[in-house]
């Protein structure tokens, strides 16, 4: 299977060496900087630790050639987990500025170093996050390698840019609102959005946002991600207890699953109506999990209304509180924030600690009454998004509406934020391709803890149709 870990047998077998495969990542960086995945590069910094990684493998040591991502280049996302050496901006002329280039690498990023993972520069983002496309005012708009009049997504779009385009195999994601998984399914990848507390978010929790963010990767392949969480999770040390994820995930991937009842929800409660071909395909995977033995379970739409709703509240209030606990006593020069981030900033100073707080039980509440929801079903099936990749200018950060944006992320991504606020762990995969090759992606929900079930379930849909990567993996032997 041409994914990550093939690139990582190939350089344990030494077919190729980890700085042959940085040299190959870095000529498709550059080859592919028209899509704007990759907002920095440093060179220097990959090749280098490429050659200590080919220096350990001559000698034969055997941690490092034990690692699952051996010498495989990678790219962090230019927010969430930090990496010494490379200057995070967050989308952001502001930081730019004023923000300090990191000296040390986050836990997060200790443990990709510690799989094996080589960084070497940062991907393109929205400013903070704040929508489900990546085009910061600062450059460079990414585009979807698939079709580059549309988004790849976002807020890890530039991520899943370069997963698509070959650049890299594998790339940091981060996921508050379905920023991980909205890429994914924008460029026919695998994300998996984690139960919460699963990974570490410290030791400074900057992207802690009241435990509705999670960080992995987008991948080619469900094995990719199922190494990735065997890599990165568990003792994340706080602030939640340590999860139970049923890991290792990745040596269990072919074990048979259980008969389950799976939750089917083939359209949104209000807003924009799933497309046809995006139904078909959710139907079409439905009847795949049946004649593997599930039980399919028809669940209304109008039963989530209110969760979403709320989500979509819990989403924006912890958003604004975050603005205002980071901008707080800082001088704001004019042109320095786009206006939909100084109207989240604005929110998050009038807001006071009760309406905070309310926020907070709310999302609380949700949780609840998703948990008792599992009571009845075991995962839930349902649409990732809408309808196709939007064009490039469907997600402008300069309006000051936060409830319009909102209102259009859940328009595109209708069942994204609810796991993010529920916490449940939820992932998404291709299944299949529209008329003119695009992407078909579901989406399969589960009860905290439920990570490793999830990916073995996409393992069966992912066997059951294979998804033909448009773009070889930069530096993988044939």
């Amino acid at each position: 299977m041409p994914d990550a870990l093939a690139l990582a047998d190939a350089i344990r077998q030494r077919r190729t060496t980890a700085t042959a495969a940085m040299e190959a990542a870095l000529d498709a960086a550059d080859q592919f900087r028209g899509i704007g995945a990759v907002r920095h590069v440093d060179a220097a910094m990959g090749l280098a630790a490429a050659a200590e990684i080919d220096a350990r493998i001559a000698a034969g040591d055997p941690d490092m050639l034990a690692t699952p991502f051996l010498g495989v280049p990678f790219l962090m996302k230019d927010l969430g987990a930090a990496a010494a050496g490379l200057p995070k901006v967050a989308g952001s002329r502001w930081v730019e500025r004023h923000g300090a280039v990191p000296a040390v690498d986050d836990d997060l990023t200790t443990r990709f170093r510690a799989a094996g993972l080589v960084p070497f520069g940062l991907t393109t983002v929205p400013e903070f996050g704040l929508a489900l496309s990546s085009e910061p005012a600062i450059g460079p708009t990414a585009r979807n390698p698939l079709d580059e009049r549309r988004t790849p997504g976002g807020s890890s779009g530039g991520a899943a840019a370069a997963v698509a385009a070959g650049i890299v195999a594998v790339a940091h994601a981060t996921d508050a609102a379905g920023s991980t998984r909205v890429p994914a399914a924008c460029c026919g990848l695998v994300g998996l959005k984690t139960t919460r507390g699963a990974t570490p978010t410290g030791p400074e929790f900057g992207n802690h946002l009241f435990g509705i963010a999670s960080e992995l990767v987008v991948s080619r392949s469900v094995r990719d991600s199922a190494a990735a969480l065997d890599a990165l999770a568990g003792a994340a040390e706080g602030p939640e207890p340590d999860p139970a994820l049923g890991l290792p995930a990745r040596g269990r991937l072919e074990t048979p699953v259980p008969p389950l009842s799976i939750g089917c929800v083939f359209d949104a409660p209000d807003g924009a109506p799933v497309a046809p071909e995006r139904r078909a395909a959710l139907e079409s995977a439905a009847a795949a999990l049946e004649t593997l033995g599930h039980r399919l379970v028809p669940l209304q739409p109008a039963g989530f209304a209110d969760w979403l709703d709320t989500s979509d509240r819990v989403f924006a209030a912890i958003i604004a509180a975050n603005f205002a606990r980071n901008f707080a006593g800082v001088r704001i020069a004019a042109g320095e924030l786009e206006p939909l981030s100084a109207a989240f900033i604005a929110a998050g100073e009038q807001m006071t600690a009760g309406e905070l707080y309310t926020a907070v039980v709310e999302a609380a509440k949700v949780a609840q009454g998703v948990a008792r929801l599992f009571r009845n079903v075991d995962v839930l099936l349902t649409p990732m998004l809408s309808g196709p990749p939007l064009a490039i200018g469907s997600f402008p950060l300069g309006h000051s509406d936060i409830a319009l944006q909102t209102r259009r992320m859940r328009d595109f991504a209708p069942y994204a934020a609810l796991a993010n606020v529920a916490g449940v762990p939820a992932i998404t995969l291709p299944h299949g391709v529209d008329a003119v090759g695009l992407p078909l992606p579901v989406q399969l929900v589960g009860p905290m803890g439920a990570d490793a079930l999830l990916l073995r379930l996409a393992r069966s849909l992912e066997k059951v149709a294979p998804f033909a990567h448009r773009f070889p993996i930069a530096g993988l032997p044939a």
